[in-house]
C-alpha cells in the first residue's frame, strides 16, 4: 500500500485540501478532471479509506484525508528544501530559508541575527514573514517555513514542535514623549483605561494576556481604537496622538532611548517574563543555512542578556 502512493498522486491530494475541489485541482496540476478522480478513488481503494467528501460544494478532507493532506505538505515541502538545497549547491549560492517573525523578534533579535549571518555566509537569502502566531505556527507546521522567531506560543500550537526560549522580555505601556501620563505618580489601570489604545489584534497571545489582566482587576478592557501587528503604525500613531500601546520593551527600547516615546511607569501589569525564542518542527530537517541562522539567533540571545 505505502510503496504504490506516488508523488503525483500525493500532490493531488494535497491540492484538493488546497483548492477544496477536484476540478480545481485538476487545473492546477494540469491534468483532466476525470482523470485525477480516478487517481483519487484509486488511492481510496488501495487504502480502505475515503479520503475526500464529495458534495456540490466541493471536496472536503475526511479525518483520513487530513492526516495525510497534513504528512503530505511536510512531505512536499522537504522535498523543495531538497531540490533548492542542490540547486545551491551546484549555482555556488549559500541557500535559502524562510522564517516567520512575531513582532517580539523583528526589532532587535532576528535584525542582529540577520546582521551576523550575512556577514559570515553573504550568499545566503532569507525570506521573512511578519505575523501572529495564529497565521505563521500553520505554516511551520506545514514545512513552509523554518521556524518562527518571538514570543513563544501557548500551550495549542506545541504539538509537534520544538520550542527554544533564547531571551525573557516583559510588556510595558508606551505613548509619546510628552504624554499626561509620562510625568507624576504611577497610574492605575483605571486610569490608563480611560485613554484610547492601539493594540495587537484579539488572536495574539498580547492582546489575550491584556484583556485578562485588566477583567482580573474587574474592568473593562483597553478600548483598542486601532488593531495591528505593524509597529511602524503603531509608532507614528503613539507620536502623533495620546493613545497607549502595551508592547514588549526590546521593541520600544530604542525609541525610548531616543526619546522618541516613553514608558509610562505604572502598576505591574504582569507577573513573570515572557519567554522569547524560536519554534521549529520536532523531527525536522533543517538546512545548513537554518542552522546557521538559528546558531546567529543564539549569539545573539546570548550577547543581549
Amino acid at each position: 500500500m505505502r510503496s504504490r502512493l506516488k508523488l503525483r498522486q500525493l500532490r493531488l491530494i494535497v491540492e484538493i485540501d488546497r483548492h477544496g475541489s477536484i476540478l480545481g485541482a485538476a487545473r492546477a496540476l494540469g491534468v483532466s478532471q476525470p482523470a485525477a478522480t480516478k487517481f483519487i478513488k484509486d488511492i481510496e481503494l488501495d487504502l480502505g479509506v475515503e479520503l475526500f467528501e464529495r458534495t456540490n460544494r466541493g471536496a472536503f478532507a475526511t479525518p483520513h484525508g487530513a492526516a495525510l493532506v497534513r504528512h503530505g505538505q511536510l512531505v512536499l515541502a522537504q522535498l523543495e528544501q531538497a531540490a533548492q538545497e542542490i540547486d545551491d549547491l551546484s549555482q555556488g549560492r549559500g541557500g535559502k530559508i524562510a522564517v516567520g517573525t512575531l513582532l517580539t523578534a523583528s526589532a532587535r533579535l532576528l535584525p542582529r541575527a540577520l546582521a551576523r549571518l550575512a556577514a559570515e555566509r553573504p550568499g545566503v537569502r532569507v525570506s521573512i514573514k511578519g505575523g501572529t502566531n495564529d497565521l505563521l505556527m500553520p505554516l511551520l507546521e506545514r514545512g513552509e517555513l523554518d521556524f518562527v522567531v518571538g514570543r513563544l506560543p501557548e500551550y495549542r500550537y506545541r504539538r509537534g514542535l520544538t520550542q527554544e526560549r533564547l531571551i525573557d522580555d516583559r510588556l510595558a505601556v508606551v505613548a509619546r514623549t510628552g504624554h499626561p501620563l509620562a510625568e507624576g505618580g504611577a497610574p492605575t489601570l483605571e486610569t490608563l483605561g480611560a485613554y484610547p489604545f492601539v493594540l495587537q489584534p484579539h488572536e495574539t497571545t498580547a492582546r489575550r494576556q491584556i484583556e485578562r489582566r485588566f477583567a482580573d482587576a474587574g474592568l473593562d478592557p483597553p478600548h483598542a481604537t486601532v488593531e495591528t501587528v505593524s509597529f511602524l503604525t503603531m509608532r507614528a500613531i503613539l507620536s502623533s496622538t495620546d493613545m497607549l500601546a502595551i508592547l514588549p520593551s526590546e521593541v520600544t527600547r530604542r525609541d525610548v532611548e531616543l526619546g522618541v516615546l516613553v514608558e509610562i511607569r505604572c502598576e505591574p501589569l504582569f507577573a513573570g517574563a515572557m519567554p522569547v525564542g524560536v519554534s521549529y518542527r520536532t523531527g525536522g530537517i533543517l538546512s545548513p543555512a537554518a542552522m546557521a541562522l538559528l546558531a546567529a539567533l543564539r549569539i545573539e540571545a546570548e550577547g543581549g542578556r
